[in-house]
Order: structure tokens, then C-alpha cells, then sequence
């Protein structure tokens, strides 16, 4: 069965959106790019897919901007009708069961990049085998959190960690089952 790990910069405050408000410029260059690597397939929300489909085709911003364009992606969404970006495929209903088809294919890992929502709903159903986050030396001071869910705690296991010379933490967490 495939893995599907959700990749999110956070805030110390525990911001998970808009990162290009307090995430350095610099810093990106510092984030490694294994695992893109492990990856071949992305699931993106509808928010994410709107913004991503209009800036990374035309992006020069490597290694991600051809690992992007060129890798297979769903897109979950109930008011998009159809998805124009290269290799994007439109997930419109039961895209719990859609994603338990995703995990069940053969294949590297299925990431999830940005889509708060999304990744909210997969660590809730159970779908979510790893949660990367990216955590900033920065506090935001308002936005979106991860957990905003109202429901009971979900328990984290680390599995890996490392810092980089700007000052990211590299977390790894695996949801306990």
C-alpha cells in the first residue's frame, strides 16, 4: 500500500496558511529535496489547485517547479467541473474512497502539499500515513491552524527531525492509529 504524507509549513504560533507571510525567502533553499523524490503522485485541495495551476506551469523555481508540472495530480473538489492543468485529474465525490483506491495502486508515495482542509480531513478519516511539517522561526500571529477540527486530540508519534542552518525544523510526524 502506497504512503500518502501531507507537507505544510507552520508557524510557532501554529499557523498552517500563508507561509510566504512569514516564512524568509532564503529558508527555501535550506528545505531538502528528497522528498519530492519519493514521490509520484500529489493530491491537492481546490484552493491550492486554483493558485498552483496559475503560477507553477510558468515557474522556473527548481527542483519543484518540474517536479510539479510533470507529476500525476487529484485534485478534491465538489465545485470545480473540470481541472485544465497538465496531468491533473478532478476528484469530485467520495474522495475518502477515492483516496483509499490512490493508497491501494502501486507506486511511491501520494503528497499532499498545502490544502489545510484536505489534509485536516485525511488526518480525521485515518487516510493520512505521515504529517511533514515545515516549522518556521516566526510567529504569525493570525491564520488558519491545523487542528481547528472541534473534535477529540489526535496523537502524533515523531519519527524524524533535523534543522537547517536558517532555522527550519524538519518534523516528521506519523498519526497513532
Amino acid at each position: 500500500m502506497r504512503k500518502l504524507a501531507s507537507y505544510l509549513f507552520v508557524s510557532l504560533d501554529g499557523v498552517v496558511d500563508t507561509p510566504n507571510q512569514y516564512v524568509r525567502g532564503e529558508s527555501y533553499a535550506d528545505i531538502p529535496d528528497d522528498s519530492v523524490l519519493q514521490q509520484d503522485a500529489v493530491l491537492l485541495g481546490r484552493k491550492t489547485y486554483e493558485e498552483w495551476a496559475n503560477f507553477w506551469p510558468g515557474s522556473t523555481i527548481e527542483p519543484f517547479a518540474t517536479f510539479i508540472n510533470n507529476t500525476p495530480k487529484f485534485v478534491v473538489s465538489s465545485t470545480l467541473r473540470e481541472v485544465g492543468w497538465q496531468y491533473s485529474t478532478l476528484i469530485a465525490r467520495d474522495f475518502l474512497g477515492e483516496v483509499t483506491k490512490l493508497k491501494s495502486q502501486p507506486g511511491k508515495t501520494i503528497g499532499v502539499h498545502g490544502s489545510v482542509s484536505l489534509t485536516q480531513s485525511l488526518l480525521l478519516a485515518g487516510l493520512l500515513d505521515e504529517l511533514c511539517l515545515v516549522q518556521c522561526p516566526a510567529i504569525a500571529g493570525s491564520g488558519r491552524h491545523l487542528l481547528d477540527h472541534g473534535g477529540p486530540p489526535v496523537q502524533l508519534d515523531l519519527m524524524s527531525s533535523r534543522t537547517t542552518p536558517s532555522g527550519l525544523h524538519l518534523l516528521v510526524y506519523s498519526p497513532r492509529r
